[in-house]
């Protein structure tokens, strides 16, 4: 898949240096946005392979671990897999924290807990440098055409520097408030697509159940008060049975894990999100690891 992005994207924003840490399916193609934005890119993988293909790819250089890659970096973006893979490439003698300027910024765009965003953002301002919290949706649609929406916490000023960076991969950056605050939101984005997606789930299999004309029923409802993304974009693949694509069953689980942790810490109330986790788990017990989310009609169709 090609990205879609027009040179006239990138026209406004004055090069920067940067490095990218993590090349999966969110951030190869991430990072290789701000290459084509004209930025000097810096990257970084724990399987050198994927470093090295990216910057066959692309040009620039890699980087053997992540202090090097941050190393001069005005900005250092990362997009890893959890918690622990998020301290492991910013603290300790290899970690990016200590290969850092003065005053140079760390983003990081991992689904991660508003906990270890706060923990990194008081440790890099002990060190003289800014943290911000960066999570994104899109999927990897969204990375490769450069359409995330990017949740952002942390401080304003060092926001504002790197928000027209990340416009390079983004079509919205936007700082909801102190750190922990873009975390705490992309846990609100899960939550509502893990309910939306029970439900839609739920309705195409009744509708299937009541001998309806489903692909013709999605049609007409598509274009009422019941539209939404996961309709338009999931709801002909789900009648078909297909889920070998998009948001693997494993990284909800993950991400819906951080809810709930978060929930028992601020007494939040989320019975629905509760059910449906226990509902991935079953699909994962049969499977359906990679799946796609939209995998939970199938355990209505048994």
């Amino acid at each position: 898949m090609q990205a879609m992005n027009s040179p006239r994207k990138y026209a406004s924003t004055p090069p920067r240096r940067v490095a990218f840490l993590g090349l999966g399916v969110m951030g190869h193609p991430m990072a290789g946005h701000l290459a084509r934005a004209g930025h000097a890119t810096t990257v970084y993988n724990r399987t050198t392979a994927k470093a090295v293909a990216w910057v066959t790819e692309h040009g620039s250089q890699t980087a053997s671990t992540p202090r090097l890659a941050a190393a001069g970096a005005d900005v250092v973006f990362a997009c890893v897999g959890n918690d622990d893979d998020l301290r492991a490439v910013t603290l300790g003698a290899d970690g990016a924290f200590a290969g850092m300027r003065p005053g140079a910024i760390f983003v990081d765009h991992t689904t991660a807990s508003a906990e270890v965003a706060r923990e990194l953002y008081a440790t890099a301002r002990a060190a003289g440098l800014h943290f911000i919290d960066a999570p994104v949706s899109g999927g990897q649609a969204g990375a490769v055409n450069g359409a995330l929406t990017v949740m952002c916490g942390g401080d304003s000023e060092p926001f504002q520097a790197i928000q027209p960076v990340a416009l390079a991969f983004s079509r919205a950056v936007t700082r909801l408030g102190e750190s922990g605050s873009g975390q705490l939101a992309k846990m609100v984005n899960q939550v509502c697509i893990a309910g939306m997606v029970q439900g839609l789930a739920e309705a195409l299999a009744f509708g299937q159940r009541a001998g309806l004309d489903m692909p013709l029923v999605l049609e007409v409802i598509g274009k009422g008060a019941a539209q939404s993304w996961q309709m338009d974009n999931r709801g002909k693949t789900m009648l078909a049975g297909q889920f070998d694509f998009g948001f693997a069953v494993d990284w909800m689980r993950k991400d819906l894990g951080l809810v709930l942790d978060e929930a028992r810490r601020n007494g939040a109330q989320l019975p629905v999100t509760a059910l449906v986790d226990q509902f991935y788990a079953e699909l994962q017990a049969q499977g359906g690891q990679r799946w796609d989310t939209s995998s939970l009609i199938r355990r209505l169709k048994a």
